[in-house]
């Protein structure tokens, strides 16, 4: 059944950045969709509890979103996700299969095969999450350069990257707290690997409707781990663009036309 004007549309923002990523897009499906963008706790503008009211876990993150859904009484609705977006939008979607139209995947991973050589760092610090270890990552991942770096690595045109993008990011890492509220969740990243087999379980039993719209630049997320898709949902859309992590900076008018075929 095509989808009608207004359907809720809820999009979930990945590191570092916050649902400013999403500017463009909301701007261009606004006036068919009923987008909700919320930031996720320690991202954006949103507030940041003090560690002893809340663990910075994926878990939790879900919890919160899934708990804002209710309160803003979305039912139904498709959901897109990037990046940490995923781990917190399959939750969702395994917790409440019923709830979920369609997903839009942009660099949103499920797979371990998506997973590139540049989470050695992180890696590591699952392995042993130490001081120098936790430095490490620190020093690889939360630096100005690392955040201006995954907007503009592997894109052909960087002047097509506005600069307030990673600028703003960069800005709203320097909250009080914010650094290490990061590092918390780099180390329970590890926790979404060992869900990959129950979100692999939901594709298969569940046969959501599925689109996955991948930089095939990306220089953490592979076009593996899109391709992997059609492993569990044979009748997935999985299109590879030419540019790199945030691809709606570069590609957002084509990822509009492939979402507004995929939801008919």
């Amino acid at each position: 059944m095509p989808f009608t004007p207004n359907v809720h549309y809820k999009m979930l923002h990945g590191f570092p950045s916050s649902s400013h990523q999403f500017r463009s897009l909301i701007g261009l499906l606004g006036l068919d969709f009923h987008i909700v963008a919320p930031d996720l706790p320690g991202f954006g503008f949103s507030s940041h509890p003090n560690y002893s009211d809340f663990a910075y876990t994926f878990d939790n993150l879900a919890n919160v979103i899934e708990n804002f859904t209710e309160i803003i009484g979305l039912n139904k609705y498709a959901i897109y996700v990037f990046d940490y977006g995923a781990p917190v939008g399959f939750r969702l979607a395994m917790r409440h299969p019923d709830r979920i139209a369609a997903i839009i995947t942009q660099n949103g991973n499920a797979y371990e095969e998506g997973l590139s050589d540049a989470w050695n760092p992180v890696r590591e610090y699952w392995k042993e999450p130490s001081n120098a270890n936790r430095d490490a990552v620190r020093t690889a991942l939360l630096t100005y350069e690392a955040t201006k770096w995954q907007y503009i690595h592997g894109v052909n045109d960087t002047t097509l990257i506005a600069p307030e993008s990673y600028e703003l990011d960069w800005a709203l890492l320097q909250r009080p707290g914010i650094m290490d509220i990061q590092l918390d969740l780099f180390l329970d990243y590890a926790s979404n690997l060992k869900l990959y087999p129950a979100f692999q379980r939901y594709f298969t039993e569940k046969q959501p409707k599925l689109l996955a719209v991948w930089g095939k630049n990306n220089p953490f997320f592979l076009p593996a781990g899109a391709e992997a898709f059609w492993r569990d949902l044979p009748h997935a859309q999985v299109f590879l663009l030419d540019t790199g992590h945030f691809a709606l900076e570069t590609h957002g008018s084509s990822i509009v036309e492939h979402i507004l075929k995929f939801l008919g």
